[in-house]
């Protein structure tokens, strides 16, 4: 277990900004990090994944932990499903490609999301219709003090948009160490109704879509709208789409009737907020190496020389003009350090 020291993280965020830790390990097993925690304290350790949802807005005097924990295992398996047990560091769409190869069913809608699998429940990852929370069986972590390894269920986990008890009463006391998955094997249910999907795949004339069809047509809509990060420095969508009560959505429907939205319920509506943003006039914009992707107003990009300060001062000023102009907040889905 080698500790550097003075190590820059510009690899290991997708934003690409050159923050400096003070001491930097990476953990490849769990005997590692039992180890490490034994020796630290919580409060001098900062855990790292794969760095796709995070924006460091200065230096960490810390040890930064970087999770590199490996391998995806069969657990077990019926003739309809099977469930598989994947190690926190594995990367996030690599673990989907496996999924695709082997002809498992539940996840190909959410590829080529950034970050690794083990951040993924804490955020509970979605697109084009499908969750997480959708295919989760539990995961494990490892709580930092008392160093009890702990199941937790999808119940548990108290998963929401965007959102677990992970974010909420037990942030920053657990590292999640792997995540198990149910996943199909035949009979898949496909979502292909969310975004373009569906005209991607009648464009290509393909009336029964496999899992492979549905993921390549996932990933050529997500390419032709986000930047790579190895290419423009990004962490996807930097901002969650309000969700609106009833009352609210109503007064904000009369006044911008040309809204797209979506209906989660009699008393919650979804508001797109790359459509708030792209109308508030930000979308493309670029202030000094910080700006807005000129194909996705959700995503905020790093040009090559932005700090993490003026990422922020962007993502403030978009706030703050979304706010004065339709009367919503809308807040980060990036963790902001």
């Amino acid at each position: 277990m080698l500790i550097e020291k003075n190590k820059s993280l510009r690899d290991y965020n997708t934003f690409g900004i050159n923050a400096m830790a003070r001491a930097f390990v990476s953990i490849k097993s769990t005997e590692e990090l039992n180890a490490l925690l034994k020796s630290y304290r919580p409060s001098d350790l900062f855990i790292l994944g794969g760095g796709s949802n995070i924006l460091l807005t200065s230096s960490l005097d810390k040890l930064v932990v970087h999770i590199n924990l490996k391998g995806i295992s069969l657990i077990s398996e019926t003739d309809e499903t099977v469930e598989v047990e994947v190690q926190a560091g594995e990367n996030w769409h690599e673990f989907v490609m496996f999924c695709v190869d082997n002809d498992y069913g539940g996840v190909e809608n959410l590829s080529l999301i950034p970050g690794n699998t083990g951040t993924a429940p804490i955020q509970n990852i979605g697109a084009y219709g499908v969750e997480l929370k959708d295919v989760f069986i539990s995961c494990k972590a490892v709580h930092m003090k008392s160093r009890e390894m702990k199941e937790f269920t999808g119940e548990d986990c108290e998963f929401g948009y965007r959102d677990s008890v992970f974010k909420k009463s037990l942030k920053g006391q657990y590292i999640i160490t792997s995540v198990r998955f149910r996943l199909t094997k035949k009979n898949h249910i496909l979502h292909t109704s969310y975004g373009a999907i569906s005209d991607v795949l009648s464009e290509r004339n393909i009336e029964s879509p496999t899992i492979r069809d549905v993921s390549d047509a996932v990933i050529d809509i997500r390419r032709s709208k986000l930047p790579d990060p190895d290419e423009l420095g990004n962490s996807g969508s930097f901002f969650k789409n309000p969700v609106l009560g009833a009352d609210e959505f109503k007064t904000f429907h009369e006044r911008f009737p040309e809204s797209p939205f979506y209906e989660l319920s009699s008393t919650a509506f979804k508001v797109p907020a790359g459509w708030l943003i792209e109308q508030a006039g930000f979308k493309g914009k670029r202030f000094g190496d910080a700006g807005i992707h000129e194909k996705q107003a959700l995503v905020l990009v790093n040009f090559g020389g932005a700090s993490g300060k003026d990422i922020l001062d962007v993502a403030r000023r978009i706030q703050k003009r979304v706010k004065v102009l339709f009367d919503i907040d809308i807040e980060p889905e990036v963790n902001v350090i």
